[in-house]
């Protein structure tokens, strides 16, 4: 099996078990929500192949074969700053659509997370789909659970950030030391992402008509999930 060198890159909804058990009433709109975001942050990444939609994350890679360890600290970075951003600008949107239910009006209360790792992978078809297999994928996954207090951070493997040369002055990142299962005592680093990305403040807010679509949208949505539990009350109140 022939292997190649690449960026891996995880994407994770933080506060997604939560937000997604408290709004089981509404679980077609928060579905939806949850879809949605990750569609943008999927299309934020540039020069990322999706490899995977793992529930509330999106698993990523691209190639690394030829590029020195500064371009793809850089990418890993460069990606992460437009992925939280493009999640951050549909959030919004989501949250001021004209829906009242709670899926909707508390988005606000999910997140965005990233790992990063480079490594050596082979790509496995099964049934005409195409997985990412080898230690380093599961190396990367592995990382997810953290002791990472920052709500929003990109955690890069210490051969990431090692071999990322003089990293640029914003880039101020915490050292972390875990025990991952299987794996071993490792280290890792932590940015904290409202360190390097613009101030979500500058985002637009939605016009009017934005809202509008947005709102026709998460009805339309969450129909499939309302209309099949109203028949089924219906059978039941007629029996």
């Amino acid at each position: 099996m022939t292997t190649r060198r690449a960026l891996l890159l995880i994407a994770d909804i933080g506060g997604y078990t939560d937000y997604m058990q408290f709004h089981r009433s509404m679980l077609g709109h928060a579905e939806a929500a949850t879809r949605r975001l990750l569609d943008k942050i999927v299309g934020a990444a540039r020069d990322f192949d999706l490899i995977e939609i793992e529930g509330d994350a999106a698993f990523l890679s691209r190639d690394a074969e030829g590029l020195d360890g500064a371009a793809v600290l850089s990418a890993a970075t460069g990606a992460a700053v437009a992925m939280h951003r493009a999640f951050h600008a549909q959030r919004r949107l989501i949250e001021l659509n004209m829906c009242p239910c709670g899926s909707c009006t508390k988005t606000g209360a999910l997140k965005l997370k990233f790992v990063a790792h480079v490594g050596d992978v082979a790509t496995q078809t099964i049934r005409r789909r195409k997985k990412l297999v080898g230690m380093d994928v599961i190396y990367v996954h592995r990382l997810l659970k953290n002791p990472v207090t920052v709500p929003e951070y990109l955690l890069v493997t210490d051969d990431l950030w090692r071999n990322g040369g003089a990293a640029p002055a914003e880039l101020v990142a915490h050292e972390i030391g875990q025990d991952l299962e299987g794996i071993g005592p490792v280290q890792s680093f932590y940015i904290d992402v409202e360190d390097i990305a613009a101030p979500l403040a500058d985002l637009p807010g939605p016009s009017l008509l934005l809202r509008i679509g947005a709102t026709f949208d998460m009805v339309g949505r969450g129909l499939p999930h309302v209309l099949p539990r109203r028949r089924s009350r219906a059978l039941a109140s007629a029996t």
